[in-house]
């Protein structure tokens, strides 16, 4: 059994235990919160977010870099010593490995099955995502953390500019939409994250938004890089004698542009078709 299934069984059986490390640090038992000091609280986080079992030395000088390793240890010892929350801790003794135990739920464990599994859930299925929307413990330094930050930020952003592409291929635009904005809150400048907004702009019919965001991204770019700037958003919105018309939001009928650059879902439908805006999408195949 992997540590994640172990986990999830534990999770079953329900302990009162749970650490979040999504947006903040914290400890509860039974919904009430643990305060913790601050070396007892950097190990409790750096569990919660190295699932697997932790050998104690590299563990110690993760934890107090540049700490002699003995003092390190001993550093350590002191932390778990000082949590002193029954059953939150997997060790036997000072030579053993040490993680959570199983039994105690962790947010960033919860968000990563949902990654996992969001693929496979049909667009048509109302799913709670909002543990998709907060980065790994924000404002902490370390230099572990900052590296988990950013394997788990790009997870999470890859994982709703999909989710939002299903959701537009099912006709479900409004959530559509909705979802490719988080990412974009998330991350204003990820290219793959303004596509993705488009797209579902471009797939509701909405073209006058699909502009203004195309716009906006390249606004963006230009005080951020001093000039003009060419993407691969270049393609969804090409040159024509209508964009002008759009950008001044003057009302044109849905059925007189043709919309280029949609992506094809994987196991969706065709990529490289054209879409009458206000349309149907052909090939729905959303899951």
């Amino acid at each position: 059994m992997s540590d994640d299934q172990r986990r999830s069984s534990a999770n079953h059986r329900g302990s009162g235990l749970r650490v979040t490390v999504l947006g903040s640090f914290t400890l509860t038992v039974d919904g009430s919160a643990v305060p913790l000091g601050v070396d007892s609280r950097r190990l409790v986080a750096y569990l919660a977010v190295h699932p697997r079992p932790q050998q104690r030395a590299a563990l110690a000088a993760d934890l107090w870099p540049g700490v002699p390793a003995a003092a390190a240890v001993r550093l350590l010892d002191e932390a778990v010593t000082a949590v002193a929350v029954p059953g939150l801790l997997d060790e036997a003794g000072n030579d053993s490995p040490i993680a959570l135990a199983p039994a105690v739920e962790v947010d960033l464990a919860q968000a990563m099955r949902l990654i996992r599994t969001l693929p496979e859930t049909p667009a048509v299925e109302p799913t709670d995502t909002s543990l998709l929307d907060a980065d790994i413990l924000p404002g902490w330094t370390a230099a572990w953390i900052a590296i988990e930050r950013e394997r788990f930020r790009q997870l999470r952003l890859h994982a709703m500019e999909e989710r939002s592409l299903r959701l537009a291929a099912a006709a479900r635009f409004d959530d559509a939409v909705a979802m490719a904005k988080r990412a974009v809150h998330a991350a204003p400048s990820r290219e793959s994250a303004r596509r993705a907004l488009i797209e579902a702009y471009l797939a509701h019919g909405d073209i006058a938004a699909a502009v203004a965001e195309y716009d906006e991204y390249q606004e963006l770019l230009r005080s951020s890089v001093g000039g003009p700037t060419t993407t691969g958003l270049d393609g969804l919105l090409p040159p024509s004698p209508v964009w002008p018309v759009l950008r001044a939001r003057s009302p044109m009928p849905r059925s007189a542009v043709q919309l280029p650059g949609i992506r094809a879902v994987r196991g969706g439908y065709g990529g490289g078709r054209r879409l009458v805006a206000g349309g149907s999408i052909p090939g729905n195949h959303a899951r």
